[in-house]
């Protein structure tokens, strides 16, 4: 019998394992459109990606907490990790079109 793993590890071995994807879509969110690139622009892009992963943290958290236990070990970090997944993209998708109407202002 394998020892359990720590907690800590394991509740965000999933997140850990989707940040080079994360990094990837935040890389993308930060660079296009690529005008106008201004000082409000660049402090609205850094709020978005920080509240991101805030929020994708939170949410794994959510998720690992109420994921079924009878289901496995592994299912408890698939739910997290969706749900940390969701949230992300949620959050991308909400400051796209408002920081085009920031932008116009």
């Amino acid at each position: 019998m394998q020892p359990a793993m720590n907690p800590t590890i394991e509740i965000g071995l999933s997140f850990i394992l989707f940040l080079p994807w994360f990094a990837i879509l935040g890389a993308l969110y930060w660079l296009f459109p690529r005008q106008p690139r201004h000082l409000k622009r660049k402090l609205f892009d850094l709020a978005v990606l920080v509240l991101s992963i805030v929020l994708s943290i939170a949410g794994m958290r959510w998720g690992y907490a109420i994921a079924n236990p009878a289901s496995g070990a592994i299912w408890k970090q698939v739910l997290a990790m969706l749900v940390a997944y969701g949230v992300f993209l949620a959050v991308l998708t909400v400051a796209v079109p408002l920081r085009r109407w920031s932008m116009r202002r």
